[in-house]
């Protein structure tokens, strides 16, 4: 079983997932370093030269060829837009859904036209976030509030969230 992070930029998808992966003794893959290795280029230059669109269907097309097992997947903000790519991660994990309120994530992002975000022209982060949400939640088999909560407490409420979950539900 894989556990795959989704969430906002700036929900701690990257963060939250090496450590993730110590504890459980995971292997640990970040999809946005997986696509900069891939194409060559930030992923804001990537998201200048060829638009959102373009950009999440390469993000789905990486999506679509992992093949692994026992890891932790940090997976970009823009993944769920790709419903064959989320739809072949779920096969073999768990999606955890890192829930971080906006004004957190606007603190934490910044100045997001320098964030390689996935974003239509004049689209603010809170519009995105607002356009996202639905789709977190569409995935997500476990949610984790993160509000308030240190990195070891997030990441020892996700381990009691699979521990708790009936065998048949993590092996999927």
């Amino acid at each position: 079983m894989n556990l795959v992070l989704i969430g906002m930029a700036g929900a701690g998808k990257s963060t939250v997932g090496p450590l993730l992966a110590r504890i459980l003794s995971y292997d640990f893959v970040d999809v946005d370093e997986l696509i900069e290795a891939d194409q060559q280029q930030s992923l804001q230059e990537l998201v200048d030269r060829h638009g959102p669109g373009w950009f999440r269907l390469l993000e789905e097309r990486i999506l679509l060829g992992l093949d692994l097992q026992q890891h932790v997947i940090a997976t970009g903000g823009s993944a769920v837009y790709g419903e064959a790519g989320m739809t072949h991660l779920r096969q073999s994990g768990l999606v955890v859904f890192l829930d971080v309120p906006l004004a957190v994530l606007e603190a934490r992002v910044g100045d997001v036209a320098a964030r390689g975000l996935a974003r239509e022209e004049g689209q603010s982060f809170g519009q995105l976030y607002a356009e996202r949400q639905p789709l977190y939640h569409r995935y997500a088999d476990i949610k984790i509030a993160c509000a308030g909560r240190s990195l070891t407490e997030i990441c020892t409420a996700i381990v009691e969230q699979i521990t708790e979950r009936p065998e048949s539900a993590r092996e999927k």
